[in-house]
C-alpha cells in the first residue's frame, strides 16, 4: 500500500492549482447530479416520444437509479486501487458516452442504454471526494469536500428549471446533447488540472463481490421503485425482496471472508462509519420528500385550492435557490466542523431540514413560501451533506477513502429511493377529485412533509450515537485509534 505525504498547508503558490482542483471537481459532480433531473420535464411525453406504453418508459428513470447504485461501490474500489482520477476519466466518458446515445434516440431500448450509461457515471462525487483529501492542503479540504458532496443537490436544483427551458424551447434531444458538450468540458478540464493521486491500494479486484452487491441492490431496488406498480404484496414484489435479502447475506458472508473485499465490512461496521451511513439514509430519505412535494404543489390546478398553476419552469425557478444555498453553505459548513466536529454540524442540518418541512406544512400558499422552504431545507442539506465525508473519512485510513466514501453515497440513494416508493404510496392513497381525475390531496402533501420532518428528525436522532469528538484526519496522515488498522486491505 502506497501512502503519498500529507501536502502542506496551503501557499500563495498552491492556492491557484488547489482552487482549479476544487473547481473542476465540483463542476464534474454537478454535471453527473443533472443527470437526476434531466428527464423529468420530458417524462409525461416519454411514451408519446419513443412509442413506448408508460409503464416501460417508467425505466428510463429506473434503469438510471439502478446503474447507479451498482457503480458507485464498485468505481470507489476500482479508485482506490488503480487510481481515482483515472477511474473519474472513465466515469466522465461513460456519462458522455449515454448521453450520445439518448441524444441519438428515437426508441425505447437505445434510450433505456443510455441512461444506465449516464447512471454508471454516478461515481464521480465520492471519487471526487477522495481525490480531494489526498491531493488538497489541509486548510482547504473541509470546505472542498462539503461543497463537493452538496453538489449532489446543487446538480438537480439547478437542473430542472435548465431541462425545463430546454424541453419547451427545443428538440428534446437537444437536453442530451446538452448534457453530454457539459460532460466534454468536465472531461477536458478534468485531464488538464486534475492530477493522479499516489495513494492506491494494489491488490486484485473481488469481482465474486462486485457481483453479488450488484445482485442484491438491483432486487432491492427495482423491488422499492416498482413495487407500486406491482403491488406491493404480489409475488414479483415480495419475490425481489426476499431475494435481496438472501443474496446481500450470501454477499456479507463473501466479503468476510475474502483477502481482497470489495467492501472492507470490518472497516464498514466501525462504530462512526456505520452511524454515519445509517443517518445517511434518513438524510437522502428527507432530501428527496422536497423534490417529490414542492414542484407538484406549484404546478397543480388553483382549482385544487392548494395548487398554484404554475408551469415547470417557474416550478424549477422556485427550487434553483436551494441550490445556491447549498453551495453557500459548503464553506460555513466547514467551519463548524472544524470548530464543533463533523457530527455537530450533522445534528445541526437535520435540524434545519425538519423545521423546512414543518414550516411547509403551515406555508403552502404562495410562490414565495416555496420558495423559503427551498432555501430553508437547502441550507439543512448543505450543513448534513457536507459533515458526512469529514466523519467517514476521520474513520478509514487515505487507501480506503474512496469506497468508503462510495457506500456513503449509495446509502443516500437507497434513502432518496424510499422516499420516492413512500410518497408514491401516500400520495396515490389520500387523493381528490377534480373533473373526474383523481389528484393527490393536501392532506397527502402535508403528510409526505411530516414524513419527511419525522426523517429528519431520525437523522438527528441517529448522528447523535457518532462518537465525540471526531473530525477528519489530517490529508494523507494516517486516522489514528482502531480506524488505523486497514482490515482486509493488503499492501
Amino acid at each position: 500500500m502506497s501512502h503519498a505525504p500529507a501536502p502542506p498547508a496551503s501557499d500563495g503558490g498552491a492556492l491557484p492549482r488547489s482552487n482549479a482542483v476544487v473547481a473542476v471537481l465540483a463542476f464534474a459532480g454537478i454535471v453527473v447530479s443533472l443527470m437526476q433531473t434531466l428527464v423529468i420535464p420530458i417524462v409525461p411525453e416519454l411514451p408519446k416520444l419513443l412509442d413506448a406504453p408508460a409503464s416501460d418508459t417508467a425505466w428510463a428513470v429506473t434503469a438510471t437509479l439502478l446503474a447507479a447504485a451498482v457503480a458507485t461501490p464498485v468505481m470507489g474500489r476500482l479508485g482506490d486501487m488503480y487510481g481515482k482520477r483515472r477511474m473519474l476519466l472513465v466515469s466522465v466518458v461513460m456519462l458522455i458516452g449515454g448521453s450520445v446515445v439518448c441524444a441519438l434516440s428515437d426508441s425505447l431500448i437505445p434510450m433505456i442504454a443510455g441512461r444506465v450509461l449516464q447512471g454508471l457515471a454516478s461515481g464521480v462525487i465520492p471519487l471526487g471526494i477522495s481525490i480531494m483529501r489526498d491531493e488538497l492542503p489541509a486548510d482547504r479540504l473541509g470546505s472542498a469536500t462539503a461543497l463537493m458532496s452538496a453538489s449532489l443537490g446543487i446538480g438537480g436544483a439547478l437542473g430542472l428549471p435548465a431541462a425545463a427551458v430546454i424541453a419547451d424551447n427545443f428538440d428534446w434531444h437537444v437536453l442530451f446533447w446538452t448534457s453530454a458538450v457539459m460532460g466534454v468540458l468536465a472531461l477536458v478540464c478534468v485531464v488538464l488540472f486534475v492530477p493522479e493521486s499516489a495513494v492506491r491500494t494494489g491488490g486484485r479486484f473481488d469481482l465474486v463481490g462486485a457481483v453479488g452487491l450488484a445482485a442484491g441492490l438491483v432486487c432491492l431496488l427495482l423491488a422499492i421503485s416498482k413495487g407500486a406498480d406491482w403491488g406491493w404484496t404480489g409475488g414479483t414484489t415480495l419475490g425481489l425482496f426476499a431475494a435481496a435479502v438472501l443474496i446481500l447475506l450470501a454477499w456479507g458472508w463473501w466479503e468476510l471472508r475474502t483477502g481482497e473485499p470489495l467492501v472492507d465490512l470490518r472497516t464498514t461496521a466501525r462504530r462512526q462509519v456505520l452511524v454515519t451511513n445509517l443517518a445517511s439514509i434518513a438524510v437522502g430519505f428527507a432530501m428527496f420528500a422536497m423534490s417529490l412535494v414542492l414542484p407538484q404543489l406549484l404546478q397543480l390546478p388553483a382549482q385544487t385550492g392548494y395548487g398554484l398553476g404554475k408551469s415547470m419552469l417557474v416550478a424549477g425557478l422556485c427550487l434553483a435557490p436551494s441550490g445556491l444555498v447549498m453551495m453557500a453553505t459548503a464553506p460555513v459548513s466547514a467551519a463548524v466542523s472544524r470548530a464543533r466536529g463533523p457530527k455537530v454540524t450533522l445534528m445541526i442540518g437535520v435540524l434545519i431540514v425538519a423545521v423546512g418541512y414543518g414550516l411547509n406544512i403551515v406555508l403552502m400558499s404562495q410562490v414565495w413560501h416555496f420558495i423559503l422552504i427551498a432555501c430553508i431545507i437547502g441550507a439543512g442539506i448543505g450543513f448534513a451533506y457536507g459533515s458526512m465525508p469529514a466523519l467517514i473519512m476521520g474513520a478509514v485510513p487515505p487507501s480506503e477513502t474512496a469506497a468508503a466514501n462510495s457506500l456513503n453515497t449509495l446509502m443516500r440513494s437507497l434513502g432518496t429511493s424510499t422516499a420516492s416508493a413512500v410518497a408514491g404510496v401516500i400520495l396515490a392513497q389520500m387523493t381528490t377529485d377534480l373533473g373526474g381525475y383523481a389528484l393527490p390531496s393536501e392532506n397527502a402533501f402535508k403528510v409526505v412533509l411530516a414524513v419527511g420532518a419525522g426523517a429528519a428528525l431520525l437523522a438527528f436522532v441517529v448522528a447523535a450515537f457518532i462518537p465525540r469528538h471526531v473530525a477528519a484526519s489530517p490529508v494523507g496522515a494516517p486516522v489514528a485509534g482502531p480506524a488505523a488498522e486497514p482490515a482486509g486491505v493488503k499492501s
